[in-house]
């Protein structure tokens, strides 16, 4: 029994620590928007994700499997740099804004727990991550964050601690509510946006290649030795991590729609507010309320730890593949400077709109909502190298994945053009 954990815990790797960095501080906030903006009303979403988000990761798994290329590279050699360099210059955007927003609101949940100086904070923690990632041997640096994604379990724990309604919430999660409004739809754009994000794509394939070189299954000349049992560990990681990503984001949602939706509380700045509204509100038990606020905070504070480094990296791959550039977490700096550059200014850049008066829950959500929309090319494009045999040889995708991939973009597609419809309207 005990060896038999230990091997399924040996097969978690990209697809875990990608499925948990989906919940970063960007992802709690939007989450949290949605719970107290929409009471329950959006939690059918996350349940609809789920199968669209493990067919895609599935796809961009299996191209860095087969490949031992991130999706940028193969992107670069197939399909030419006109359709690769708008799509990273939009994703650079993105993700260096949810780099910032997540420090902040790091900064601002540990604050709720020890006063400190924020700006102290802030640059602690960023200093932290960019040291990790750049003195920390790879396999080290992969185990730390294989054991952050054990703040996955905050909010499953949060919501037991503020008794939802479950009649009530396993209705919302079975039986999907729309409303076709401007607000509604920018909201769901923003949800799907950052459940289905881009920088996972790039992240979870260069992560494949990652741990294909640490185990040295490449040979000399770059060729990936696939298997079957290796295609079926890279499927099982996937899928699990994608889980555990999705029960997180609906606990989320159910416990800021049990608690500030039901209290009037329908905007909130911050991922760090949602926890410091939670206190006030939960009275079941002695300290109920500081119990909840207190995960809630840890969970940003963990999973930020995990996703920044994500985030940055994502950027990092992407804009090595496309320029040629020595690329990995297993490379030393000297090896290859201009993968560390890129996440280096990339974390500096995001820490500095900290303190250039944007609204952080505004800039979250709009970076979400630049995902959702740059993802719908992504997708067709991976989509397309799936099915290229001369790309995956005897690993093209099959029914069910074209299916579901295909499915996913057509959702991200038509939020896209309704909420472009509805934002018409209201103009």
């Amino acid at each position: 029994m005990k060896n038999g954990f230990k091997k399924y815990l040996k097969i978690l790797g990209p697809g875990l620590i990608t499925g948990a960095a989906d919940n970063d501080p960007s992802g709690i906030a939007t989450y949290s928007q949605t719970g107290a903006k929409f009471g329950y009303g959006q939690l059918w979403a996350a349940l609809f994700c789920l199968p669209l988000m493990v067919a895609i990761q599935e796809v961009c798994a299996r191209i860095g499997g087969v490949k031992a290329k991130g999706i940028a590279d193969v992107i670069r050699y197939h399909y030419g740099k006109k359709i690769l360099y708008p799509v990273l210059f939009l994703i650079l955007i993105a993700n260096t804004i949810n780099i910032g927003a997540d420090l902040g609101a790091m900064a601002a949940a540990l604050q709720l727990i020890i006063p400190l100086n924020f700006t102290f904070l802030i640059f602690i923690f960023a200093a932290t991550i960019l040291i990790l990632q750049i003195f920390v041997k790879y396999k080290a640096y992969a185990d730390i964050l294989k054991y952050l994604c054990l703040f996955l379990l905050a909010y499953p724990i949060t919501i037991f601690i503020v008794h939802p309604p479950w009649t009530q919430l396993l209705k919302a999660t079975f039986v999907p509510h729309m409303e076709f409004n401007f607000q509604f739809l920018f909201i769901i754009t923003g949800v799907l946006g950052t459940t289905i994000s881009p920088y996972m794509f790039f992240w979870q394939s260069s992560q494949i290649v990652e741990e294909e070189h640490s185990k040295k299954m490449i040979s000399r000349d770059d060729k990936a030795r696939m298997t079957h049992a290796k295609m079926k560990n890279i499927r099982l990681d996937n899928l699990i991590g994608m889980f555990f990503s999705q029960v997180t984001s609906w606990s989320i949602i159910a416990v800021t729609a049990t608690v500030l939706n039901a209290h009037g509380i329908k905007e909130i700045n911050t991922a760090a507010d949602a926890a410091k509204a939670l206190e006030p509100f939960v009275y079941n038990f002695p300290n109920a309320g500081y119990l909840a606020k207190f995960i809630f905070a840890i969970g940003i504070i963990g999973l930020g730890l995990l996703s920044i480094p994500v985030l940055s990296g994502s950027s990092a791959y992407a804009i090595s593949e496309a320029f040629k550039w020595k690329k990995g977490l297993n490379l030393q700096f000297k090896s290859a400077h201009g993968f560390y550059t890129v996440m280096i200014v990339s974390t500096i850049i995001g820490l500095l709109f900290n303190f250039i008066g944007i609204n952080p829950i505004k800039a979250l959500v709009y970076s979400a909502v630049i995902n959702g929309i740059v993802a719908v090319p992504l997708i067709f494009i991976i989509a397309l190298i799936g099915n290229n045999k001369k790309i995956m040889n005897n690993y093209t995708s099959g029914i069910w994945s074209n299916m579901f991939v295909f499915l996913t973009f057509i959702c991200m597609g038509a939020a896209a053009i309704f909420m472009f419809v509805s934002l018409g309207k209201a103009w």
